[in-house]
């Protein structure tokens, strides 16, 4: 009996949190309503709630029944009313969650762990123009990569844009982190090609880069998302590629071979012409003998002919041993189709049908790591083979750029980045997967960036501390802090102090407040 009343306690005590909610959220509809916002969805008012909050929520993990689900869904269609949703959800306590293509890795442009927040989601917000006069974009933030790339293809052949392979990520979460791609290596980042953008802040004013100011102009760029307001539009500078562009895929396996080929590709990958971009995407496998190895894909792009780049591989990197038949001879935007395995016609489709449960990790490495590190590495994803790691070189124009010219620090002194990541269907088998992955993690520790240990905050990962309802002290923070931002967290922190004092935006790793 008296575990029956506990539930009935707690079943009680959710029932009151619902319904408090509910009444607290007749407000914040009633603002709404009252400012002509009627694309809202409330998760006791509408059968559209389930299916407009999940569209967008990339990482299944974050759909599951434990999780907490916003009360409101805003989908504004004007940028005035993105000024509205913002100071009604200020007028009545609602915490705001911003949410572009939904990709946050741990799920914080869709879940909050407080018990009010609303998403302004600007799925609406997804119009591109392309301006070859000044050779310029305006990319509104709830474009995905994908319809920023058709929309630049669809007016010229000669310009492309540096951000990542995903195409269904949304521009104003991607860039906000700094957006690493194929195309780093040559030109720098995403943020490092953004000149303008527009910007509601936590006064629920919009701004330019004008009105904002420079401060707050850099921080935007690279200093993570949810931090400092709802970046309607960006507008970003298009780059010069060639008519034709290789891409390839060169597959090799065997764990004495794979080693090899990794630690040499360490030493040349950075170092290569700036035109040349090689990652190593490294995976176990199950051999038909049952035995478990290891496979390694060099894939990547050279902007160039093919004759080109075989002639520049085989003198730089002979051991890659790549052949024609690894490379496809394309443009630009079929190098971006090819490299995330789909069809130029669907570039700008922003349904993921590819879903599943993952977690991610980061890393980036200063100095070549070992044979025997590298085996040891090995050793785990011939372990768990829904595992795999991403291994993406800097140098180039990367090295050239100052590491406090944008928030993102990782720049020279870093040979490449690791992603890590394992995937899975079966939600009940959630903690056997990031067990690994965290083993995993730890077991790189020697082998990687210190003082701080360098991670990608567009890869992000809570597992490096994390800030009851957005309310972390600077010192609390700089557990993650100084890992995504390096040197360059105390003036992220010095400009959220002075834009936002009463941290309005916020979030699990968001920039604290310098109180």
């Amino acid at each position: 009996m008296a575990s029956l009343r506990i539930i009935s306690l707690c079943t009680a005590l959710l029932l009151l949190s619902i319904c408090a909610s509910a009444q607290d959220g007749q407000g914040l509809i009633s603002c709404l309503q009252q400012k002509g916002i009627t694309n809202v969805t409330t998760s006791n008012s509408s059968s559209a709630y389930d299916s407009l909050l999940r569209f967008s929520l990339q990482n299944l993990r974050y759909t599951e029944p434990s999780v907490r689900k916003p009360y409101v869904l805003i989908l504004p269609y004007k940028r005035e009313q993105v000024v509205d949703s913002v100071r009604c959800c200020i007028q009545h306590g609602w915490q705001i969650v911003v949410r572009s293509g939904g990709h946050s890795y741990e799920g914080l442009s869709s879940t909050s762990d407080s018990p009010n927040f609303a998403i302004i989601d600007l799925i609406n917000f997804d119009h591109v123009t392309v301006d070859m006069k000044s050779k310029t974009a305006w990319a509104e933030a709830g474009a995905t990569v994908g319809q920023l790339y058709s929309a630049i293809a669809g007016v010229t052949t000669d310009y492309g844009f540096p951000a990542g392979v995903c195409p269904t990520m949304g521009t104003g979460g991607h860039f906000s982190g700094g957006g690493m791609s194929l195309l780093s290596r040559k030109y720098g980042l995403a943020a490092d090609n953004i000149i303008d953008a527009v910007l509601v802040d936590a006064n629920g004013k919009l701004l330019d880069r004008k009105s904002m100011g420079e401060d707050l102009f850099w921080a935007l760029r690279g200093g993570s998302g949810g931090s400092w307001g709802v970046v309607v539009a960006w507008k970003v500078r298009l780059v010069s590629v060639p008519r034709k562009v290789t891409v390839f895929n060169v597959h090799r396996t065997g764990r004495s071979k794979v080693t090899d080929l990794v630690y040499r590709w360490q030493s040349i990958a950075p170092y290569l012409e700036r035109d040349f971009f090689i990652r190593t995407v490294i995976s176990g496998t199950q051999l038909q003998s049952g035995e478990k190895d290891v496979t390694l894909t060099f894939n990547g792009m050279y902007l160039g002919p093919l004759d080109q780049l075989l002639k520049v591989a085989n003198e730089s990197f002979p051991e890659m041993g790549i052949v024609a038949g690894d490379c496809e001879e394309t443009d630009w935007i079929g190098s971006i189709s090819y490299t995330a395995y789909t069809s130029t016609s669907q570039l700008a489709n922003r349904t993921n049908s590819g879903k599943n449960y993952f977690k991610a990790k980061s890393d980036f490495v200063s100095s070549p790591i070992s044979p025997s590190g590298l085996e040891g590495a090995w050793k785990f994803l011939e372990e768990e083979l829904n595992g795999y790691v991403i291994f993406a070189p800097l140098g180039g124009r990367m090295y050239e750029i100052p590491s406090w010219e944008i928030p993102f620090p990782h720049r020279k002194g870093y040979l490449y980045n690791i992603q890590y990541q394992v995937t899975w269907s079966d939600s009940s088998k959630d903690s056997g997967f990031i067990d690994w992955i965290r083993r995993f993690y730890t077991y790189m520790t020697p082998h990687v960036s210190k003082n701080p240990r360098g991670a990608y905050v567009n890869y992000l990962d809570l597992d490096l501390g994390t800030a009851v309802n957005g309310t972390a002290s600077v010192a609390e923070a700089r557990a993650w802090g100084e890992k995504y931002f390096g040197g360059n967290f105390d003036r992220l922190v010095k400009v959220k102090t002075k834009f936002d004092p009463n941290n309005v935006f916020r979030n699990s790793q968001s920039i604290p407040v310098n109180k």
